[in-house]
């Protein structure tokens, strides 16, 4: 079940605890990639709030809305990047994604095997997937105030596995998320120390989310392949047969 549109946008841009939840997973997100220059970078689900620092550098910035979530234009004051899409069939060719970024996209997804499929078709040779979601031993995964309550959380094991299983090759994970998930005063003032604790953590002991970074895994055909000769190749026109 997928959030909406207007639920997720009041929580990052209207809310103190969403502000600071887009703060720590943008700077989480430079830390594995710090540029796109040139490149093609496509979010799925919310990722709008992470992608604004690859605007000026990147060829282009896609932001991809699944329809039961509903969409709204972004980046506010400049030209609209979102796009209302199904949500395993996108309008982009085959192979042409350097960067893609899943926030709120799998964990609520009803067919996470289509998606994943979809996420493998669309990125290029050398493209990178970050997919960040609840995580299942976290603290946000157990409050329904936040988005990160929503959906299917993952340990980082299962999250792995699936990945594995639809030719991605996991390459580094990283907790985010680490300060307390509540408005009250007292934890919003320590958000910043908790966070800056939790980053020297093993992921086993993530935040409230995690991020795994991933690569697209192209298996060449297996066994050897041997071509048939036709002997006798079929003429487009070959006459009538006689008659007896």
């Amino acid at each position: 079940m997928h959030l909406d549109v207007q639920d997720l946008r009041n929580f990052y841009y209207r809310s103190a605890l969403g502000r600071a939840a887009q703060k720590s997973m943008r700077t989480r997100l430079l830390e594995i990639w710090p540029e796109a220059k040139g490149q093609t970078v496509v979010g799925f689900g919310f990722a709008a709030p992470l992608l604004r620092p690859y605007l000026n550098d990147a060829r282009r910035v896609m932001t991809l809305m699944p329809g039961p979530q509903g969409v709204m234009p972004w980046p506010a004051g400049l030209p609209n990047t979102s796009v209302l899409v199904e949500e395993t069939r996108w309008p982009l060719e085959t192979g042409h994604v350097d960067k893609l970024v899943l926030l709120h996209g799998l964990e609520t997804s009803e067919r996470a095997s289509d998606l994943l499929e979809e996420c493998w078709r669309v990125l290029g040779p050398g493209g990178r997937a970050l997919f960040i979601v609840p995580n299942r031993a976290g603290l946000w995964a157990r409050r329904d105030r936040t988005p990160f309550g929503y959906g299917r959380p993952y340990s980082p094991g299962q999250l792995e596995a699936q990945l594995r299983k639809h030719q991605f090759l996991p390459e580094r994970h990283m907790g985010a998320l680490y300060q307390f998930p509540s408005q009250q005063r007292v934890w919003m003032k320590s958000a910043a120390l908790f966070e800056r604790v939790g980053r020297h953590m093993p992921t086993i002991l993530a935040g409230g989310a995690f991020m795994v970074e991933a690569t697209k895994l192209v298996y060449p055909p297996k066994g050897k392949i041997e071509r048939k000769r036709v002997r006798r190749p079929v003429g487009a026109l070959e006459g009538a047969p006689k008659p007896v």
